[in-house]
């Protein structure tokens, strides 16, 4: 009896994808381990320097400057390309951090528009030749921050939170057309909005191995790599699921190492 897809050849070879903000941090690693796999890809990115780069070192590639949060825009591109095999809508920002008593109706449009109006606008725009073929794979990157609390700001916290439960409510809605739906929800990993590397002073970093269970900071390739099995056919059985990306922060639930405290750990943020 055989188990799984046939790994013979590469996983999404001849298979089409579409990445927005695929040309840096998180999805320019998307689109470099889809393509290395066989895709197609289809690079949406904003920055037109960064598109150029990103598509000309990967194979059959294709990019696209447009801001997705423009309906039109969306609407050419779902036009260009054509039927996608596989849509990753990776695009999303904090925008700038606001008590919610400080904010405003224009911030929370703002946070609107860039993380969770475009995931809807994106995939309605690609979700039909999906139906229409009975196959395809959806993954929206959100953040743990729509898992958890995110005091900072609850709007943005409120967005991510909206787009992990519209992927479980989309996964069952279109489970029997064929059309998987799937997201993960980073944490603590170097990207374009939050780059760790350059955040973290350099005689901080050796904490890192107290702040993540896994001991260390996450690169773009650590969440490349689970878009690529939840667009592949590796994932055929997984829809609905929100992965949390995270090293894991989250089911650390607050607690850290440390050299003081019971048994080498601490859920007091002091000095370790």
């Amino acid at each position: 009896m055989a188990y799984g897809p046939d790994v013979s050849e590469r996983l999404l070879e001849g298979r089409v994808a579409v990445v927005t903000g695929g040309a840096g941090g998180i999805g320019k690693a998307t689109s470099e381990a889809l393509a290395a796999e066989g895709a197609r890809v289809h690079v949406a990115d904003l920055d037109a320097g960064r598109t150029e780069a990103t598509v000309a070192a990967l194979d059959g590639a294709t990019g696209h400057v447009l801001d997705v949060r423009d309906p039109e825009a969306v609407a050419e591109l779902a036009a260009a390309v054509g039927r996608a095999d596989v849509l990753v809508n990776n695009v999303g920002h904090w925008v700038r951090v606001v008590d919610f008593v400080e904010s405003d109706p224009d911030h929370w449009d703002a946070l609107h528009q860039v993380n969770f109006l475009h995931v809807l606008r994106v995939t309605r725009a690609f979700l039909p030749g999906m139906v229409e073929a009975r196959s395809g794979s959806i993954v929206n990157v959100s953040s743990i921050e729509g898992v958890r609390g995110y005091p900072p700001d609850p709007v943005y916290g409120a967005y991510k939170a909206a787009v992990n439960h519209f992927t479980r409510s989309l996964a069952v809605q279109v489970g029997d057309r064929g059309v998987r739906v799937n997201a993960i929800a980073p944490d603590v990993t170097d990207s374009l909005q939050v780059p760790y590397d350059r955040m973290v002073p350099r005689d901080q970093r050796h904490l890192w191995s107290r702040w993540v269970p896994v001991g260390r900071m996450g690169v773009p390739e650590d969440q490349a790599r689970i878009v690529l099995f939840l667009a592949s056919d590796q994932s055929a059985f997984l829809t609905g699921q929100v992965i949390n990306t995270t090293g894991g922060t989250e089911a650390a639930g607050g607690w850290f190492r440390t050299d003081r405290g019971r048994g080498g750990w601490t859920n007091r943020p002091v000095d370790p």
